[in-house]
């Protein structure tokens, strides 16, 4: 009897550049191939770490979007919306090269609401810059999903994800409209979050992609409190997440939808080929 060919995950989210990887970067990948993590995308945050993320994802076999964070926002200057082009003109044709992002509007952070108008000026140019390269966004939506609506009517893109969406029914309807997919991680786990749980329990099976946002929103199993932190001297106390929980998360989001993992697989598999085309070579073996 044949047997059925193992389930293959797309992380459509994953900051493996990040420091918290520093010291077993090899064996992360490793362990997220080991759970059927065929790729990983890797945003970056800023110019500073463009090179990063494109050489790690040629090192490890991965692809990467280029974009300006939010968060750095702070740090940068206005020059770094024309080194953006000129990298994503640079590599335009290098087939690791997927998305632009990490982009969008926080309004959660108070440095950053307070420099609202500036957040919202880079995340315009910065979709201007996408739709002339052609390339889907991965946009940042942490309570901002209107602010970051309002560009999306302004200046369309091809499609997008909306990063660990935790807006509401309507919000979620608005970004289905306009041929985004919708991204669910390690908040999907928490019985606690019954709005993020509702939404990808009941969004259309096609607006869905999963992400860990690793090494960030570890799923339950990770997570620990602030006392149990506490307690536990490093690296313990720190809750990390990583690629390889991509298949418990799908798991718990499969349970959300009543449907069978091979369903997921496979529908997640379409969607994420479907918001970004660059991927189907790589996961080809291309």
């Amino acid at each position: 009897m044949t047997e059925p060919a193992p389930l293959q995950w797309i992380d459509t989210h994953c900051h493996l550049d990040a420091r918290e990887f520093d010291a077993d970067r090899a064996d992360v990948v490793r362990r997220a191939s080991a759970a059927g993590v065929a790729l990983q995308v890797i945003p970056a945050v800023g110019v500073f770490n463009f090179e990063t993320v494109r050489r790690m994802a040629h090192e490890y076999g991965l692809s990467y979007a280029l974009g300006i964070h939010p968060l750095g926002v702070c740090r940068a200057d206005d020059a770094d919306l024309e080194r953006l082009e000129q990298a994503l003109h640079a590599h335009k044709d290098d087939p690791r090269l997927v998305a632009v992002g990490e982009i969008g509007v926080d309004l959660f952070v108070p440095e950053l609401i307070a420099i609202r108008p500036r957040q919202e000026h880079f995340y315009r140019e910065q979709l201007k810059i996408a739709r002339r390269a052609g390339l889907p966004v991965l946009v940042h939506v942490r309570r901002s999903q209107d602010a970051v609506l309002a560009g999306l009517r302004r200046i369309e893109v091809p499609g997008g994800i909306a990063h660990a969406f935790n807006g509401s029914d309507q919000q979620a309807a608005h970004f289905v409209e306009r041929g985004f997919r919708l991204g669910f991680g390690g908040a999907v786990t928490f019985e606690s979050a019954r709005q993020i749980r509702h939404v990808a329990a009941t969004v259309p099976a096609s607006a869905v992609v999963l992400e860990t946002d690793a090494p960030d929103i570890p799923p339950h199993w990770l997570y620990r409190t602030a006392a149990e932190r506490e307690a536990l001297p490093p690296p313990h106390a720190q809750a990390r997440n990583e690629p390889a929980q991509l298949a418990g998360i799908a798991g718990a989001l499969a349970s959300l939808r009543g449907c069978t993992l091979e369903e997921l697989a496979a529908q997640m598999r379409a969607n994420s080929l479907a918001v970004m085309p660059k991927l189907a070579p790589l996961l080809a073996g291309g």
